[in-house]
């Protein structure tokens, strides 16, 4: 399968379903961190092409309810933030995962099919990711853990916070190339 994983620098995602024999590619305003087959710039200047699936992680910065205090400050960037997620969901691709977290996408537009956990596929984490699917099931558990903490939430202030808490940690990328191998 033809694989576009949309706003992804870390290339976890993509790697995970290389691995599976897809042809995947990363896209990202940001190089790719890891080598592989990654389109440095906009999403929209690739999405229209012939793609089987999208796994897309728009930036929550705007969207993320963490950041609900700042909200009445940002009304033109939250606007164009749920433009910009409307136009990952309405892509004419078949198959469709939009990540992020608890955020204004669920009252804004709709609620996720489903909420996710690290805990559930093998991280000792807390961290709430909701996905909205299109034409995919719901992820299953792969390794439920104990020792639950939420390490990401805990991160102190700092130039890369954001990055580290963007990524998306490898036991869910590797759950969703099983899982939605077709």
């Amino acid at each position: 399968m033809r694989i576009l994983v949309a706003c992804e620098f870390s290339g976890i995602v993509r790697e995970a379903f290389t691995k599976k024999g897809h042809n995947a590619t990363s896209c990202d305003l940001l190089p790719s961190e890891l080598p592989g087959k990654h389109y440095l710039g906009d999403v929209e200047d690739i999405l229209y092409e012939d793609w089987d699936m999208m796994i897309a992680h728009p930036p929550c910065t705007h969207l993320a309810v963490s950041g609900a205090r700042w909200f009445k400050d940002k009304q033109q960037e939250q606007k164009e933030a749920l433009e910009f997620v409307r136009l990952l969901m309405e892509a004419p691709i078949e198959r469709i995962c939009i990540e992020n977290p608890i955020s204004i996408i669920s009252s804004k537009i709709r609620k996720p099919d489903q909420v996710i956990q690290p805990w559930m596929f093998g991280h000792g984490e807390t961290k709430a990711t909701c996905l909205w699917l299109k034409n995919l099931p719901k992820l299953q558990p792969t390794s439920i853990v104990e020792g639950r903490e939420s390490r990401i939430h805990k991160m102190p202030p700092g130039p890369d916070r954001w990055k580290e808490r963007s990524r998306t940690f490898t036991g869910i990328a590797e759950a969703m190339a099983e899982q939605w191998n077709f």
